[in-house]
């Protein structure tokens, strides 16, 4: 039995509609009430919902207390309550042992001193640039190898090597040291050291052993692969620093296993960085160690799925290249698709790689480092020559502000642009083009033969992919659903 002084309550409930904030609101049956929020010209009945709903703004809820002041209690207990998310793909419990997973800590984010080459006087120095900060400034001035150019005020230093691994010691603990992408290491220790600058040295830290990293160097294995395995021995060294070092070189496959199978049961990492750590600890037993009577060719090794490369079709491509204005940028965008490049060999094209003449683009030093030739279409080269006349580059094809190389992050920062302002909802990448002009390709009816060419690839195998993506032939096919 209702006691007389107990009020009807009306309840808030968060709705979601076309992409806007609203509140649905609920009571018992009540005519009364009813009556009463038809009364109300914030609220309205919805059909599509069947319920009465409202704006959700702090002015309306605060309105509809007014409103039923004294008649009616409003109850906001559920429109403030955490939303209950459930996952797309459902859930997925992993190992809790997460020290093997993660056992690098980073340290946290410092300033940054970027490193880049400079001619003074007719003498080479690296430069230091910095967004100002008392305590980079402080520690430079009373650096044994830093000097202060008072013509071009900034700080520079010489081009040994010594010289930058005295400047990594000087500025650990306030700065964190970059190099520009034109400067090239060759001793292996500094580069080393400036890799694994963001790593906290806490007690027990092993360094990575020089020797593996110059065996790398030494064997012609690029920047890039060098800093990967790298990283990942250092994962595995420090993961069993318990163990000490000498303990670490006594492993045997079934340690090696183990700290691998973990790495695939905390969830965190793809197939392929798991095979990638394979490899670099691979490497360091056979080719540094020369354990040969270890057996890592019994490695266990996670399968790599087979999924199929994301492709846009061409109206999606022509949208992404319409709307980008900047001629520069359209013009890299227009490379990747038109040639088929990789990110990287468009930012390493020199004028010279441009060869009008044979309708040709030279690829130096690509993926593996093979050369190649690849398609040079003329709407390109006819954006090449705008853009040449715009911009007058000296040495490479595109360049920076400042100069020197453009670099790979520009470029997936324009294309995310021009995707988002084409409105092209589909996941893609600028290496997307690439799979793009491949698949594009072999429906115009190009032999299968040819597209491997020019897109460099040392296997058919790896070319053979995009048979699988292509609807070239597939609409002569009719399903047999059709035929009941």
């Amino acid at each position: 039995m209702a006691y007389p002084d107990q009020k009807p309550i009306l309840y808030l409930n968060p709705l979601e509609h076309a992409g806007r904030a609203y509140i649905r609101i609920w009571h018992k049956p009540n005519p009364f009430l009813s009556k009463r929020l038809k009364e109300a010209g914030w609220i309205k009945y919805s059909k599509t919902y069947k319920c009465f709903v409202m704006h959700r703004s702090s002015q309306a809820i605060e309105m509809t207390h007014q409103h039923f002041q004294g008649l009616a209690k409003v109850d906001t207990r559920y429109l403030f309550r955490p939303r209950r998310l459930r996952p797309a793909e459902g859930a997925v419990i992993l190992q809790q042992d997460r020290h093997v997973a993660e056992p690098l800590e980073k340290v946290p984010a410092r300033p940054v001193v970027r490193l880049q080459p400079l001619e003074h006087q007719g003498r080479p120095y690296v430069q230091l640039s910095y967004q100002y900060n008392q305590e980079i400034y402080s520690c430079l001035k009373q650096s044994k190898v830093a000097r202060w150019l008072h013509d071009m005020q900034f700080f520079v230093i010489r081009t040994e090597s010594s010289s930058l691994h005295t400047l990594l010691t000087e500025v650990e603990r306030v700065a964190q040291v970059w190099l520009a992408q034109t400067m090239q290491v060759k001793d292996m220790a500094l580069q080393a050291r400036l890799w694994e600058q963001c790593y906290r040295k806490g007690d027990g830290y092993i360094a990575c052993p020089l020797p593996y990293v110059e065996k790398l160097f030494l064997l012609n294995y690029s920047l890039s692969t060098i800093r990967t395995y790298h990283s990942l021995l250092l994962r595995f060294l420090n993961a069993h620093k318990d163990s000490g070092l000498e303990g670490i070189h006594a492993f045997s496959e079934e340690a090696i296993n183990h700290y691998h199978r973990q790495m695939v049961q905390a969830g965190t990492y793809s197939v392929s960085f798991v095979n990638q750590s394979i490899n670099a600890v691979k490497f360091y037993y056979q080719r540094v160690l020369l354990r040969h009577e270890v057996q890592l060719g019994q490695v266990e090794r996670p399968e790599k799925p087979e999924r199929l490369p994301q492709v846009l079709s061409k109206q999606d491509v022509l949208k992404i290249l319409s709307v980008t204005e900047n001629l520069k940028h359209r013009c890299m965008l227009q490379l990747l698709y038109a040639g088929g490049l990789r990110i990287g060999e468009v930012i390493n094209l020199k004028l010279t790689d441009v060869q009008s003449e044979r309708n040709l683009l030279l690829i130096r030093g690509g993926k593996g480092k093979k050369d190649r030739t690849t398609l040079l279409s003329q709407k390109l080269l006819e954006s090449l020559r705008a853009y040449y006349k715009q911009y007058r580059p000296k040495v490479w094809l595109f360049e920076g502000q400042t100069g020197g190389q453009y670099t790979v992050e520009s470029i997936r920062s324009v294309f995310r642009a021009s995707k988002e302002k084409a409105g092209v909802k589909a996941p893609a990448t600028p290496h997307t083009l690439r799979h793009s002009f491949a698949t594009h390709l072999l429906e115009q009816g190009t032999d299968l033969r040819y597209i491997q060419v020019l897109l460099g690839h040392r296997s058919s195998k790896t070319t053979e992919i995009y048979t699988h993506i292509t609807t070239h032939a597939l609409d002569k096919i009719v399903s047999p659903l059709d035929n009941l």
